[in-house]
């Protein structure tokens, strides 16, 4: 089965960086990659034609730019070892990033998008660029990968899969997270964070239903004591050296939002492993 990616760029060293992991984690797949950039120009309190004038030059201006910063693009893919698996088209147009995302993801069929968790501003107080704040948050039919610009992908061993097991789970919500495990091989680590010892009947029903999503994979279960599931996803990845950490956007329970949760937030700030948002099917 071949793949469609999205790859958002601007230009910066985060987003190459996310380019090049990608290509290396699908490097056995065949994929067709859509390098996308986005411009836009912002109105000037100009009047009449000297506005128009100035917003023409200026719309021009940024049109080359951007052909010409993905032409730059494809020409370093090139200096990378070459797969005749992966073809690179390239995207640029006069928009935002989600617009263009949502309009695009729909017409070309698009399976995921992937790009880096800051731009160029790479600002260290926030946890995720806005951009890709926003499109984890809008981007509501297609699965989205933040790639920290400290991630280099050399194996992928393991994929933390956080989940509170209050809510049921569907095999296609999780189906990317396990085409991913089955390229890789890669073990999906389940961790649920929780004061009580005990999982209610609804929890247990749901934890055995997600032992049948991931049937074909290997996975394990384990439970962290504390308080704060931020803190005890954190110090999991870390002490164990996780490559990936994936979970469901759902709206109304504790992993439900990437960025209105505290975890993802801390997370964010100083992941140095990609985080892969899939979303709840029915929202």
């Amino acid at each position: 089965m071949s793949f469609k990616i999205i790859l958002p760029t601007d230009f910066s060293k985060n987003a190459w960086n996310a380019i090049t992991y990608a290509a290396d984690l699908f490097k056995e797949k065949e994929v067709t990659f859509y390098i996308l950039n986005t411009y836009a120009i912002k109105g000037i309190a100009l009047d009449g034609m000297l506005l128009q004038s100035y917003g023409d030059q200026a719309l021009e201006e940024a049109k080359v730019a951007s052909e010409e910063g993905l032409d730059k693009v494809l020409q370093m893919l090139s200096f990378r070892n070459s797969n005749h698996k992966h073809n690179f088209v390239t995207l640029s147009q006069n928009n935002d990033l989600l617009s263009a995302l949502k309009d695009i993801v729909e017409k070309q069929d698009i399976d995921m998008v992937i790009m880096g968790t800051k731009g160029r501003t790479n600002a260290r107080e926030l946890a995720f660029g806005s951009n890709t704040t926003t499109v984890m948050e809008k981007l509501r039919n297609c699965p989205v990968m933040g790639v920290p610009l400290e991630a280099r992908f050399a194996v992928l061993k393991e994929i933390v899969f956080p989940t509170s097991y209050k809510t049921h789970f569907k095999r296609r919500e999780l189906q990317y997270l396990i085409d991913i495990a089955q390229l890789k091989e890669a073990n999906i680590a389940v961790v649920h964070v929780d004061q009580s010892d005990m999982l209610s009947e609804l929890q247990l029903n749901n934890k055995a239903l997600l032992t049948t999503c991931f049937e074909t994979v290997s996975h394990s279960f384990h439970r962290l004591s504390g308080s704060d599931p931020s803190e005890g996803v954190q110090h999991f990845v870390e002490s164990r050296n996780s490559d990936m950490i994936a979970f469901i956007n759902k709206k109304h329970f504790l992993f439900d939002s990437v960025f209105s949760n505290p975890m993802v937030k801390k997370i964010g700030m100083y992941a140095t492993v990609p985080v892969l948002a899939l979303h709840d099917l029915r929202n």
